[in-house]
């Protein structure tokens, strides 16, 4: 090869860089855009959607009622079934075999049947329960209520929700529980801490962190299952809906503004999942970096 005149033998050319092409990607954007535009020309020109008539009930006072109930519902459920399931995940764990025994049938019973099966059961539990009483156990009573005085329907739908959500909150308690180092525990033990100073200062602080992603999921479905309280039947986000388009045959409109409402509330939820998994996992990555780069030096001094 001459360069400049000078032969030069042994020296390899220049490489050119040949950008690689890829079609099969430009294809794939090329049919997104068509079926995105397709979609958005589908919302706004098909007239089922009748967007006047949803944009007429959105704010209306009823549906601002089903979304307030939908809103205290899923609050209700998850404070009282992270409550109780913290409890049967600790039975779960318990090496009293009567506890665990007890928590496993719970979890057996609540998971094994339906939710819309259960609220139907609430629903009904006057039939079921005619009266609440207090006294001796097997013995006389010394005041009795009447069940369905009692239980009205929105206690109804919220204790349907609550019970179904502990078992679920348990395994995901227990997984969180199981995923700190048994060392800590034994570390804690060895300085004089009871069980239960253990589990709450250091054992569930650190399970948060798996702990907070499932139960963030859980929320935001039971936000959505709260729908199904209709079974009992309460005055939900979806209830109204239904009997909105029951008087006026909107079926469609009214059922996509249910959907609006209920994607405006997952987000925020979304958001705020965000924010506390990032709270509960700082330092995390960086301390394994830390430590993946000390190992890192141990080793090459090691060589």
């Amino acid at each position: 090869m001459t360069v400049n005149g000078d032969v030069e033998k042994g020296r390899p050319e220049a490489i050119r860089a040949v950008p690689v092409r890829h079609p099969g990607r430009w294809a794939g954007a090329a049919v997104v855009l068509v079926l995105a535009a397709m979609f958005v020309h589908f919302l706004l020109y098909n007239p089922a959607f009748n967007w006047s008539e949803q944009w007429k009930y959105l704010f209306s006072e009823p549906v601002l009622k089903g979304v307030r109930n939908t809103i205290w519902l899923t609050v209700a459920a998850m404070a009282g079934g992270i409550a109780l399931g913290v409890v049967l995940a600790l039975m779960r764990m318990s090496p009293n075999p009567l506890l665990k025994g007890a928590a496993f049938v719970y979890l057996w019973f609540f998971r094994g049947t339906p939710l819309y099966t259960q609220l139907l059961i609430w629903g009904a539990i006057g039939a079921l329960i005619p009266t609440i009483g207090i006294g001796i156990p097997f013995g006389p009573e010394l005041h009795t209520w009447q069940t369905q005085k009692l239980i009205n329907v929105a206690l109804a739908a919220a204790l349907g929700l609550i019970l179904n959500e502990a078992a679920y909150m348990a395994e995901i308690v227990r997984a969180g529980i199981l995923s700190v180092d048994p060392g800590q525990q034994e570390a804690a033990s060895a300085l004089g801490m009871s069980r239960m100073q253990t589990m709450r200062r250091i054992v569930l602080p650190q399970a948060m962190r798996v702990i907070v992603p499932p139960t963030g999921n859980e929320t935001i479905s039971m936000l959505k299952n709260t729908s199904l309280v209709a079974a009992v039947p309460y005055a939900e986000l979806t209830f109204t809906a239904q009997t909105i388009y029951a008087s006026t045959y909107q079926i469609i409109p009214m059922l996509i503004m249910a959907c609006l409402w209920y994607l405006f509330l997952s987000t925020l939820l979304m958001i705020g999942q965000y924010y506390l998994e990032r709270h509960f996992s700082r330092g995390v990555g960086n301390s394994g970096r830390g430590r993946g780069g000390l190992r890192a030096l141990r080793g090459g001094g090691g060589q």
